[in-house]
């Protein structure tokens, strides 16, 4: 896809993110795409106080892809080491899923790691029954760092898990070019 232009998201983006995300990951919309959770968790992805709350943490951004309309987002934070990006709540419009925007986000999040924070490293989880998605993270140079956590049972605020074995498996991707 072409045109997508990159930026920072804002207050007045809330509503936009919310529903980007939740479409990405929950419920029927999600379906549409190959990024689904609908069959490991029920219920929200996230809410517009959480994402608020995300967007007024220190040293984290809401990054937006926009192709005339809001396409895609994450969410970057530079960690405490000073030199690793966290990389999180990754989401793409499921009708759009699968023409390359995935991986133009994700090039350009590395980008903005580098360039705000200087981040040689980049950080993330996902759920470990999702063997497409972590292939395709695996395929972009992501390694398992052998970490895992828990999922967060019992906080409706991330879902309601449909299973009760979910864990989250760390990645990490080195960002210097060798």
């Amino acid at each position: 896809m072409s045109g997508i232009t990159f930026r920072q998201a804002t207050g007045q983006d809330t509503e936009a993110v919310v529903d980007l995300v939740q479409s990405a990951y929950r419920g029927d919309r999600s379906r549409a795409g190959w990024t689904t959770e609908a069959d490991l968790v029920e219920g929200q992805r996230i809410d517009a106080p959480m994402l608020l709350e995300v967007m007024q943490r220190p040293r984290t951004i809401v990054l937006l892809a926009e192709a005339d309309t809001l396409v895609g987002c994450c969410e970057l934070s530079a960690q405490q080491d000073g030199r690793t990006a966290y990389f999180g709540m990754f989401a793409v419009r499921p009708e759009l899923q699968g023409a390359g925007l995935g991986d133009q986000i994700l090039c350009a999040a590395e980008q903005w790691a580098i360039e705000l924070w200087s981040a040689s490293t980049m950080r993330l989880v996902t759920i470990h029954l999702r063997s497409e998605v972590i292939a395709w993270y695996e395929r972009r140079g992501f390694r398992r760092t052998g970490a895992t956590h828990r999922f967060p049972y019992g906080d409706d605020r991330y879902g309601r898990p449909l299973r009760d074995d979910l864990t989250l498996v760390e990645f990490e991707k080195s960002l210097i070019s060798t």
